[in-house]
């Protein structure tokens, strides 16, 4: 009899696929807008006659507006309907864009960020959601490889569309650009994407959700400021202890809330509470990069804007080659071991960034930000599909919020680490500026946290996510190995 077909688990639907591309269209045009406007900020603060120091104010409006309404977004995401929500943040984050490119002053601008922010909060946990509630679980590596490139994308594309936008055009552009994406987004949703609403478990947590706005705001607030000057140290320490005093509230809140924003009782899942946790310390130590990589171009090593722009696009790259792989990867090789060895082999490539030389040909940097870049999306695909393994339908909303919540959290951690670490570099070696060494040295620090995340993995069941991958189905589906000949046969 002919051996049996293995079951191929990378095979995905169209309509998974259909919504994948469109989820992630959506969370680029997001993730593109949070990092563009960065680079235009000087030019912006010229045509406001502000001080461009105060210009960002436009980046931390947008940012605390994000982390207060995510926590909401799942139980939105069940009261009106996961496509009705993701479309509604579509038109919100749109019309906030257009709204920022009217602006006329810091006042207008950053009103409008807040609009903006409130529309990227549902649409990263909702699209995230509505591709969970799509997809078969077979199906989960390969979609959420698409919902891994907005994240790894963004920062390292939008310094540079910044910078071309406002040396060759209005810098108003930065925001009128979202507005093509954002209708064919819409058009898109509503021709080729299906509903799926759930039953709230209870009603709306609005005690909840201003104890968890005050503890996000509170911590990310201090920890942006931490190290950098911005603020008071006064100031930046005593609005990290209100958060985490927030935070405790909330915490006793939760234990008697029925249907909590952030149900923390999620982290008994094996699967989430070990993806969730690695995942925190993971991205915390990325997280540095897009700040430290092109400082350390720029500002060590004497590149120009563009030139850093196009070396760290490096790491972007090596994403993208990765993507089409992670399935047969994580089939290959397990959640398990591959959350292991590939996140020792990923902190290894971020420690290697500490070894930049302005000396280094530029083809040994585009090398190691490459392979960085490829086991790293490689990381965060395995990260970010096991979370939900083991998820009920029933509390998926849940999930997206806390995983979305975590993921904004630790991305401002590792800037704050990062910065952080490089100041205390640069204070102790009694440098003026920043300099090379000093770059290494916080480097060596945001690596080893990364790596810090690997043992964490160890800790999870060796079968783990095998039913995601088809592992399980492959192994019973190969013929078994003939038995050995008797003797005399």
């Amino acid at each position: 009899m002919p051996d049996q077909p293995v079951p191929r688990s990378n095979r995905v639907s169209r309509q998974t696929r259909l919504t994948a591309v469109i989820v992630a269209c959506a969370l680029f045009m997001q993730n593109l807008d949070s990092t563009v406007i960065a680079t235009a900020l000087p030019t912006m603060a010229r045509a406001f006659g502000y001080d461009p120091v105060r210009m960002n104010v436009a980046l931390t409006s947008y940012l605390l507006s994000l982390t207060v309404f995510i926590p909401a977004s799942g139980w939105v995401a069940d009261r009106f309907g996961t496509r009705n929500v993701f479309r509604a943040a579509i038109v919100v984050f749109t019309v906030g864009s257009i709204l920022c490119g009217l602006s006329n002053g810091l006042v207008e601008l950053v009103a409008a960020r807040v609009l903006q922010g409130a529309g990227g909060a549902m649409m990263v946990p909702v699209g995230r959601l509505l591709l969970l509630r799509t997809a078969a679980k077979s199906e989960l590596v390969a979609a959420m490889a698409w919902l891994t490139m907005p994240a790894l994308l963004g920062p390292v594309v939008g310094p540079p569309v910044g910078g071309f936008i406002v040396t060759y055009f209005n810098w108003r552009w930065t925001f009128f650009i979202n507005i093509p994406v954002g209708l064919i987004g819409l058009v898109a949703v509503s021709l080729f994407i299906k509903d799926f609403r759930e039953t709230p478990r209870g009603g709306f947590d609005l005690r909840g959700l201003l104890l968890t706005g005050l503890a996000l705001i509170g911590i990310m607030f201090g920890l942006e400021t931490a190290g950098r000057g911005v603020v008071s140290a006064a100031l930046t320490e005593a609005m990290i202890a209100a958060g985490i005093a927030f935070a405790l509230l909330y915490y006793l809140h939760a234990r008697r809330h029925p249907a909590p924003l952030l149900d923390f009782t999620l982290m008994r899942l094996p699967c989430f509470g070990l993806s969730f946790s690695a995942m925190m310390l993971f991205r915390t130590g990325i997280g540095a990069i897009p700040f430290l990589l092109p400082m350390m171009l720029q500002v060590g090593f004497g590149r120009t804007a563009v030139a850093s722009g196009l070396i760290t696009f490096a790491s972007s790259a090596g994403a993208l080659v990765m993507k089409p792989g992670a399935q047969y990867a994580l089939r290959l090789f397990g959640f398990r071991d591959t959350l292991i060895w590939n996140g020792v082999l990923s902190g290894i490539m971020l420690l290697a960034c500490a070894a930049f030389r302005p000396t280094w040909p530029a083809a040994a940097i585009y090398l190691v930000l490459l392979v960085g870049g490829f086991l790293r999306s490689l990381q965060f695909t395995a990260y970010n599909t096991l979370a939900y393994g083991d998820v009920p339908r029933a509390q998926m909303s849940a999930a997206t919020s806390l995983y979305t919540a975590g993921q904004q959290l630790a991305a401002t951690i590792g800037v704050s680490v990062g910065a952080l670490a490089l100041e205390v570099a640069r204070l102790t070696a009694g440098h003026a500026a920043p300099e090379t060494s000093d770059f290494s040295a916080a480097f060596v620090v945001v690596g080893l946290m990364t790596l810090a995340a690997a043992p964490i993995a160890v800790l999870m069941p060796i079968g783990a996510g095998d039913d995601l991958t088809g592992r399980h189905a492959a192994e019973a589906a190969a013929p078994l190995p003939a038995p050995a000949p008797r003797a005399g046969e």
